[in-house]
């Protein structure tokens, strides 16, 4: 086995997983509440000699392995005077019912009340309170508010109590795309959240268009470097395979 050549393609498969994180988190900048997708390398068991065979003594190879973890680091809180808009001020996520009757944890509070006069986001999925969904009265003018510990109100009627779940590890969430979460993992134990709401802000995503640009860069030079390395490794074969095939050589 050439183990420099499957390293380096290895590193090519490792780079290419890099680059598709760090277009995800350029695409998604924009998304209130986004947290961006990190990316570590570790090295994992490529082959084995087994001991005795005519290869030689036992030994492991190892090539690099991508792994990606979500970073749950606070966004920037930015005001925008919409008083649909809510803000997590530290740790836990807002439930929402999807269509499919399953629960989706997410940091995005951009609300928006539809036709039916209910809290939902802007795909149109409800967002869960303690009662269930919230519902306004269409026939009650005042104005929706959001108190710090997310009790809703509408002028003198409370309306429920926003559902804001943390858990043990975050990192173990499955992500379902536009900034929602599924809590699949069995090791996952969720509780009650101690954070504040602000109404009237959004969380920013917590990636940065520079950062990222850096680190496109960063593995755009990793993959070219590997990529003379399979160059260099197929030229020096080829000579071998050329040499032995020629015992009588001028």
């Amino acid at each position: 086995m050439n183990v420099s050549l499957y390293q380096a393609a290895a590193a090519l498969n490792a780079n290419e997983r890099w680059q598709e994180l760090i277009s995800q988190n350029l695409a998604s900048a924009m998304i209130p509440g986004f947290k961006k997708q990190d990316v570590s390398f570790s090295s994992v068991e490529a082959g084995l000699m087994q001991a005795g065979s005519t290869q030689g003594a036992a030994g492991h190879y190892t090539m690099p392995n991508a792994n990606p973890a979500t970073d749950f680091a606070q966004g920037e809180l930015q005001n925008t005077g919409n008083n649909t808009d809510v803000a997590i001020e530290g740790a836990g996520f807002f439930e929402i019912q999807l269509p499919n009757g399953k629960t989706a944890y997410t940091r995005n509070g951009q609300f928006q009340i539809n036709a039916d006069r209910q809290l939902v986001t802007s795909q149109g999925y409800p967002v869960q309170a303690d009662g269930g969904t919230i519902q306004l009265d269409e026939n009650n003018p005042a104005p929706m508010s959001i108190s710090p510990d997310g009790t809703i109100s509408q002028g003198s009627e409370i309306k429920g109590q926003l559902k804001i779940t943390n858990f043990n590890d975050p990192r173990l969430l499955t992500t379902a795309g536009n900034s929602y979460y599924l809590a699949l993992d069995p090791h996952l134990t969720s509780t009650p959240s101690t954070a504040n709401l602000r109404q009237g802000f959004l969380e920013a995503a917590n990636t940065s268009s520079v950062t990222e640009m850096a680190s496109l860069i960063d593995s755009m030079r990793n993959y070219e470097a590997n990529q003379k390395i399979i160059q260099v490794q197929d030229d020096r074969m080829s000579r071998v395979i050329s040499e032995l095939g020629n015992p009588n050589p001028a």
